[in-house]
């Protein structure tokens, strides 16, 4: 399993209020798979997403990313892993709006200490992989929706993550340009990759293997998608196996 989450907990302390988010959540990832996490305001999807990325911490339980217990990391261990393990993608595109479509792309790889050489060699091959090899010298604001998505896009895949984590990524995009969007997904998915889609548009949900249905912190069930068939499966403490 790529992910292993296993009696998860998260708690937020508002001054003398404690908020439950996650109360022993369950579930198992395989390598290569492509989910679907839905659940309504308050169920715990974003608490969940950002310990996925690393992001934040459980307050209990255990996570483990490729075997590795990330409940255990220090910052320092913890920031490396997000740089290398998760590729981001977001609704706002998060984009730098000072550089230039190329520069964003690389950023990553600074952080992670590569050459200048091997940064511009892996965004121009990430650039290639989602058709904007046309604009590496534009700026964000120079770029249509879809493109400003597409290079966030670019930006995740240049570290070769483990997991490729994406919130909301059609939400601030036309119909169009959201099909357009989604179809790439599932390029960068038939090309081995694994790919978790925060959403609560059931129509962006479908384009996954698996639906995962969070509410009130836990798994509430998965749906297996099966071309036009969703067959409907209860979660239990062992959910995704």
């Amino acid at each position: 399993m790529i992910i292993d989450i296993d009696s998860l907990t998260k708690t937020y302390e508002i001054g003398p209020i404690k908020v439950l988010a996650l109360r022993g959540l369950h579930l198992k990832v395989p390598q290569g798979d492509y989910v679907a996490i839905m659940g309504p305001s308050g169920s715990g999807k974003s608490t969940l997403m950002h310990i996925i990325g690393c992001l934040d911490r459980p307050t209990s339980g255990s996570y483990r990313l490729r075997g590795n217990a990330v409940e255990d990391l220090d910052d320092q261990a913890l920031s490396r892993t997000r740089n290398r393990e998760i590729g981001f993608i977001f609704q706002s595109f998060n984009l730098l709006a000072h550089m230039n479509v190329q520069q964003n792309v690389e950023l990553p790889m600074v952080y992670a200490g590569m050459s200048r050489r091997e940064r511009r060699e892996r965004a121009l091959a990430a650039l290639e992989r989602v058709s904007l090899t046309d604009r590496l010298r534009h700026l964000p604001n120079e770029l249509s929706g879809g493109q400003r998505q597409r290079v966030a896009i670019a930006r995740a895949l240049v570290n070769k993550p483990a997991i490729l984590l994406a919130d909301e990524p059609t939400g601030n995009l036309d119909s169009k340009t959201g099909t357009e969007i989604m179809a790439l997904f599932a390029e960068v998915h038939a090309a081995g990759n694994t790919l978790i889609v925060v959403t609560h548009e059931r129509d962006i949900a479908e384009h996954a293997n698996r639906i995962v249905h969070i509410r009130d912190g836990v798994v509430e069930r998965i749906e297996t998608v099966r071309g036009p068939q969703v067959e409907v499966a209860q979660a239990s403490a062992a959910a995704g196996n």
